[in-house]
């Protein structure tokens, strides 16, 4: 987001499919006993923790942490730590972040979309690494969330507020110039996949007004509470025929998931 200013309890409240479905991408890591793995845009920290069960981290056993979490977000990281305090939690940018000894992995779910940058980011991520070490990474691909952010654009027309590419905050690549990024900079991509996820929404006939404020907020910046409400229901009416179903919203999510080697 490009205030930074998460709400964590809405994040982990109504968006725990976030780190759920992160799950899967924890399988393709496949973290081993004694590994060193960074976890980077950890958020409120439910998969660094699990990273960390199966290296079997302990706090104590070394000065230099087996797993780490950072995230961009001040708010992400206090509530990590608050959940997890055995497990190092850090502020940093993920175009500009240092490591002290390289990892074995890093890993990365639902976070890069958010960063326009990529090039500054995989730059970091291959320092990071040891020589043969593993970058496994899910986030929004290419028509992620498309009908989604077309309603918002035509709601905002609709309520006459100025409408501009700029409001957009995501970064949704084809696996073709994704895979293209990390291999100038000198990874070995061993896989890149792109695939359709609808991801069902929680809290009912709220689902996808819950959704627009804690990921689309960037759209509702500088709007009266008024024009907000307005906007929500256009998006709403627009969107309800395709992906309201069964009493429920789907966000029409599309996920890239990559794995690549230095």
């Amino acid at each position: 987001m490009s205030d930074n200013c998460w709400n964590t309890s809405l994040y982990e409240n109504k968006h725990g499919f976030v780190w759920q479905y992160g799950e899967e991408l924890l399988e393709l890591l496949s973290p081993k006993i004694g590994e060193r793995i960074l976890d980077l845009g950890c958020g409120t920290g439910q998969l660094t923790e699990k990273i960390a069960l199966a290296v079997g981290a302990s706090s104590s056993s070394s000065r230099i942490p087996q797993v780490e979490g950072i995230d961009y977000s001040p708010s992400m990281i206090e509530k990590a730590k608050e959940n997890y305090p055995q497990i190092q939690f850090t502020i940093a940018d993920a175009r500009n972040f240092h490591v002290d000894e390289p990892f074995d992995a890093i890993f990365s779910n639902a976070a890069l979309h958010w960063i326009k940058q990529p090039d500054a980011v995989i730059g970091c991520v291959y320092q990071a690494l040891r020589r043969g070490g593993r970058f496994v990474a899910e986030f929004g691909g290419k028509g992620n969330v498309g009908a989604i952010a077309n309603s918002l654009y035509y709601a905002l027309g609709a309520i006459d507020c100025p409408v501009s590419s700029e409001l957009n905050p995501w970064y949704f690549p084809s696996i073709g110039e994704y895979a293209t990024l990390l291999e100038k900079q000198g990874f070995d991509v061993t896989l890149a996949i792109l695939f359709a996820r609808p991801t069902p929404l929680e809290d009912g006939d709220r689902g996808m007004a819950n959704w627009i404020e804690m990921f689309g907020s960037q759209f509702l910046s500088g709007l009266s509470e008024e024009q907000q409400i307005e906007l929500i229901r256009l998006v709403e009416d627009n969107l309800k025929p395709t992906l309201y179903r069964d009493g429920r919203w789907f966000a029409d999510y599309r996920r890239i998931r990559v794995v690549a080697i230095k």
